[in-house]
Order: structure tokens, then sequence, then C-alpha cells
């Protein structure tokens, strides 16, 4: 366990600023989110963690039931709650067309981003970023969030384009209603 793991063993962030919890990000229909790398709550294959510690930074598959008629826009969320800070870290941010019905592992590469995906800034940069907790902090929770919009985003009157706005800024400036969402908890551990 390293030293700077066990001096914040305290310290997370909680799920109490997480987009889920959120007043205007709230829907009443559920969507069921899944992927075939891993079950809700089980740990993380290493090939969807950062690089810099022995991962692919692959993005994992996901997959949804169909959203309610009248769907404009996913959005797509992936916070850290565990990070050793006030608030989660946001690994990833996008838009989503919902006629895809599922992304592809990788589908959410900064570089190269699937058909149908519209990357947003996120906390640390634009597409996936793996996990990659500090060593020996314990166990990180990746919750993956998708929320069925009724209105694109970019129709936000007065709004920051979402291409350039803060994760923090653009998740509670949404102010078309959400149809529906639905969330799925990975782990990860060094």
């Amino acid at each position: 366990m390293s030293l700077l793991g066990r001096l914040l063993a305290n310290r997370r962030a909680g799920d109490t600023h997480l987009a889920w919890n959120l007043p205007n990000l709230r829907a009443e229909r559920a969507l069921d989110l899944t992927s075939r790398d891993f079950g809700d709550g089980d740990a993380m294959p290493l090939a969807h963690a950062e690089k810099y510690v022995g991962g692919d930074n692959l993005s994992p598959h996901l997959a949804w039931t169909p959203p309610p008629a009248g769907t404009a826009q996913l959005l797509l969320v992936v916070e850290d709650i565990d990070v050793p800070v006030g608030k989660p870290a946001v690994h990833c941010l996008a838009l989503v067309d919902p006629a895809s019905g599922h992304l592809e592992a990788g589908a959410l590469n900064a570089r190269q981003p699937a058909p149908g995906v519209r990357l947003l800034r996120s906390t640390i940069g634009r597409g996936y970023h793996g996990p990659a907790p500090v060593k020996g902090h314990g166990p990180h929770r990746y919750v993956f969030q998708l929320f069925a919009l009724a209105a694109p985003l970019d129709r936000e009157p007065g709004a920051t384009s979402p291409d350039r706005a803060r994760p923090r800024t653009l998740l509670p400036a949404v102010t078309g209603p959400v149809l529906a969402r639905g969330r799925l908890t990975g782990v990860y551990e060094r």
C-alpha cells in the first residue's frame, strides 16, 4: 500500500454531487444500462484502466434498453465517486445518438469516437479516461450514467455550447426534461 493512498484513505468525494443526484437530471422512467465487460458493482477489467497504470484506456461496451419515444439525445456521464477531492471526477461526458442502442468497446476514444458519439469536455479532457486511482487508496466506484434527453443540449437558449462547457457548468444547466435514465457501476482498485 502506498503512503499517499493510506494518507487519503478516508477522503472520498461521495455520491452527493453525482450527476444522478442533480434535481434537473431526475426521471421517473428507467433505462437498463449494462455491459458485457462487467456487471453492476463488479470489478472492471484492466483493459479499461488508464495506460499509465497498465491498462489500454479502452471504454467498455455499453448497452441499454430502448429510450422512450421523443428522446432527442442520450447524455452519458462517467464519474469516479471515490476520488479524494470534494466532488466526483468526470471521466467521460458524451452525447450519443438514441438510435444507436449500444456502444462497442472503444467507442468513446478521443481520437476516433464511434459514429453517433459526440465527446464533450470532462474533468480530465475529451473522450474516455479509464480508472487510475491512487495506489493503495482502496476500491473506486466508476458510475456510468445515461440520461434520455427530450431536447438536444444545443437548443438550450442562452447556454454555453456543450462543446466548450465544463462538466460542473453543463450538467446543472440541462433544462430539457429527462425522459428516462439508467446507471451501471464498475469498481477498480490499484
